[in-house]
């Protein structure tokens, strides 16, 4: 397994990490129930499936299980988004963790278009 692969997986660990700890902080200090809910759903799904992806049974199951994740982590920024503009985050704590989202959404399509290229 390449290390690019285990980075993947540990940041999106460790973006998880933070977005339940982000979720306890909405839920408890905010008072934000709906659109936490949705973020912890899509941010803690992310390493989920790149964790799927690493038990692929195909080239082609692995591409398609960081598909799905890449899909996740586009949502995450999505409720971030709309959580910062909402005003039940802070600038500072918008684009910290935004910023890990984006990385990770990066890393993902890397890691698809690595994969499709040595297919062909």
């Amino acid at each position: 397994m390449s290390e690019k692969k285990n980075v993947l997986k540990d940041k999106s660990f460790s973006f998880a990490i933070r977005i339940v700890k982000l979720y306890k902080y909405l839920i408890t200090d905010k008072k934000e129930f709906v659109l936490s809910k949705q973020l912890l759903r899509s941010g803690t799904a992310i390493g989920a499936l790149i964790r799927e992806a690493q038990n692929a049974e195909s080239k082609a199951d692995f591409i398609h299980k960081l598909a799905i994740a890449q899909k996740e982590c586009d949502e995450s920024l999505y409720w971030l988004e709309l959580l910062f503009e909402t005003e039940f985050l802070s600038s500072t704590e918008y684009e910290n963790i935004n910023n890990d989202a984006l990385e990770i959404l990066k890393m993902i399509r890397s890691a698809i278009i690595t994969t499709k290229m040595k297919n062909s």
